[in-house]
């Protein structure tokens, strides 16, 4: 099953362009799917372990797919898909690195934690559109995901 346009999708990024710029490229690409987003990596661990102010479902469902910035303060990106790619239920939730960053360290780093794809934000609008557009080609709608329990 692809993931259509019901499948939640959680953005876990702390700048607020950047968040508008990807929200903005991905309804260019024509992405209507329920969208949450994460400031920082502390909040998404409580959003995906459903803690504290996102006990509620309802509040924090279940994503279908993660797309992680990296470079966060606090908690980044680097210890969320660690503990995600750790956890029983969520480890076979595709993460997305989607960040600045084109450092090879990140990028080893990132895969040996168990990260499904790498891409480097590009740094004009027009280009960011294009890889998003790729991304919910191929994550959104090609991918064939196995179903899954909302519990967590």
């Amino acid at each position: 099953m692809s993931l259509g346009n019901h499948c939640t999708i959680l953005l876990v990024e702390d700048s607020p362009e950047d968040y508008e710029a990807t929200v903005r490229a991905l309804r260019r690409a024509g992405l209507r799917n329920p969208l949450f987003r994460c400031e920082d990596g502390r909040q998404a661990l409580d959003f995906l372990f459903q803690r504290g102010a996102f006990s509620d479902p309802a509040v924090a469902p279940r994503p279908a797919i993660i797309l992680l910035d990296l470079n966060m303060p606090g908690t980044d990106g680097h210890e969320v898909l660690r503990q995600v790619k750790a956890d029983e239920h969520l480890k076979s939730i595709p993460v997305i690195v989607l960040t600045t960053s084109d450092d090879e360290r990140d990028i080893q780093a990132c895969y040996q934690k168990g990260a499904n794809s790498f891409v480097t934000k590009p740094v004009t609008f027009d280009g960011l559109v294009q890889a998003i557009q790729r991304l919910t080609d191929f994550w959104i709608e090609i991918v064939v995901y196995p179903k899954v329990s909302d519990e967590t």
